[in-house]
């Protein structure tokens, strides 16, 4: 099972150009947030792999500790 879950109705989000769901007919922003002090991580993509940098703490954080959240876009 996926980790992309829809926050509202809790069915997996598809991928089309962005996470959607299907069965709220909404689309989300995945956002990254630091596991030290909260804030949102700066996604840097390079070279077909991705890497999430703190500017509140200066540093690279590791993808397998950072917290990520779905948020809604307003049309």
């Amino acid at each position: 099972m996926s980790d992309n879950i829809c926050p509202s109705c809790n069915q997996e989000l598809e991928w089309d150009s962005g996470y959607v769901c299907r069965q709220c007919d909404q689309r989300y922003r995945k956002i990254a947030h630091c596991p030290e002090c909260g804030h949102e991580l700066e996604k840097l993509q390079a070279c077909g792999a991705a890497s999430y940098f703190c500017n509140t703490c200066n540093e690279l954080k590791s993808k397998s500790r950072l917290q990520f959240e779905f948020v809604a876009l307003s049309e």
